[in-house]
């Protein structure tokens, strides 16, 4: 655990204290707007409205770049939602889950008085996230489909089921470390921008986790051995995991006490693993 660093707190309140030009990689998927309670009064994606969910996520990406080297990297998987006029289920966007509250669960059930948005209008979120990073200041370069093997189930009757996130590549500036022979395809061809992954065989307390072969394609493709890689929503810790297997250092920055102590003693237990394998 040399190498990794867990920091407790709000991410925004923490990445200005982090050195400039310190970071070559930032891996991350933040919290989805209106999804779950992280049992946390600054948290964000309880946002009355959406448009202070992509205001808060400029905020803290606007830092990360701050951070990061001028050749560095940000791979951004953030999800999508509906706008919903009540309704609650067991699965989908406005599901009940275990560690969702009730404040949560109503607000999710109203239209937000923004974009135009209608009764059961799909969100465009992670566009209009990327769109607001685009806009100050980052070159956004890719837009990575990833196409889940085992999507949570949905009950819909009237669209398609959802089995897709969004990965965006962005780059601080247009001189920056890609490495296009770290990762290629079966056939030997470059990498193309749809990913096919399932869930990890690993269970985790926490309630979404990305799976750790999406952190490994992106740290591969966005850093060298020996570089720091941050994830300023770290969750259970994949991107940390996934890093110190590929000989890189993390900086990880978690605002729930109780989810950096579930990653530490994940990382503790996943990095002896592989010492001994």
């Amino acid at each position: 655990m040399n190498d990794i660093d867990i920091l407790v707190g709000d991410c925004r309140e923490i990445l200005p204290t982090i050195d400039a030009q310190s970071i070559q990689c930032c891996v991350t998927s933040p919290p989805y707007w209106g999804l779950r309670d992280y049992a946390h009064p600054e948290q964000i994606g309880a946002e009355p409205v959406p448009t202070g969910y992509v205001e808060n996520l400029t905020h803290v990406f606007r830092e990360v770049r701050r951070v990061l080297r001028d050749d560095g990297t940000l791979w951004l998987n953030i999800g999508d939602g509906y706008a919903r006029n009540g309704g609650t289920g067991s699965c989908g966007p406005n599901a009940k889950v275990g560690n969702t509250k009730k404040l949560i669960q109503k607000r999710n059930c109203r239209v937000p008085d923004c974009w135009g948005l209608k009764d059961r209008d799909l969100l465009g979120l992670p566009w209009r996230v990327a769109f607001a990073l685009q806009e100050d200041g980052w070159i956004l370069r890719s837009h990575i489909t990833w196409i889940k093997k085992a999507p949570m189930p949905e009950s819909v009757r009237n669209r398609p089921s959802n089995a897709t996130e969004s990965v965006f590549l962005f780059a601080k500036s247009d001189k920056y470390y890609y490495d296009n022979q770290a990762i290629r395809e079966s056939s030997g061809a470059n990498l193309r921008n749809y990913w096919i992954l399932g869930p990890d065989s690993q269970k985790s307390d926490h309630p979404a986790v990305f799976p750790k072969e999406l952190a490994r394609r992106c740290i591969l493709l966005g850093s060298r051995e020996g570089d720091v890689v941050l994830d300023p929503f770290s969750g259970s810790g994949t991107t940390a995991l996934a890093a110190a297997e590929m000989r890189r250092k993390a900086v990880l920055i978690e605002l729930n006490q109780e989810y950096a102590d579930q990653s530490k003693a994940r990382l503790e237990k996943g990095i002896q693993a592989a010492l001994w394998s």
